[in-house]
């Protein structure tokens, strides 16, 4: 019976931790073959060692999270051109309202005016006639 050559990395608790196979230091990493029945501790800088072993790559999950990256970045540019549009709609309707309101100052200006050109008359013809 011989042991596949395929092993997970598992991480233990510090407490838990046990010498290294390789160089006896505290190692809280683990590789463990995938039924659980073999097992060694190992420094994180063997793992790192090209010579001593390589992961596996899963490219369906590299490729997933490569387009779950893309649409998040596309989300955010989606999110900030509507935040800009929502900015530049409101300035554009703050800038009608106080044109408006300009405006119903003038006529309410006009209005007054007249009223006051009115009531300048009316006192002109009371005194005419006499009141």
């Amino acid at each position: 019976m011989s042991i596949p050559n395929i092993w997970h990395l598992r991480r233990v608790a510090e407490t838990a931790s046990k010498a290294c196979y390789i160089c006896y230091k505290p190692s809280s990493s683990v590789l463990i073959t995938p039924d659980s029945k073999d097992y060694f501790y190992v420094c994180p800088g063997h793992l790192k060692d090209p010579g001593f072993g390589s992961p596996i790559i899963n490219e369906a999950e590299v490729a997933a999270k490569k387009k779950k990256e893309e649409m998040d970045r596309e989300i955010e540019r989606v999110k900030k051109e509507y935040e800009e549009k929502q900015k530049k709609k409101k300035a554009k309707d703050k800038a009608k309202a106080e044109e408006k309101d300009s405006k119903i100052d003038e006529k309410g200006d006009k209005a007054a005016e007249k009223a006051t050109v009115d009531k300048a008359r009316h006192l002109r013809s009371c005194w005419k006639i006499g009141y």
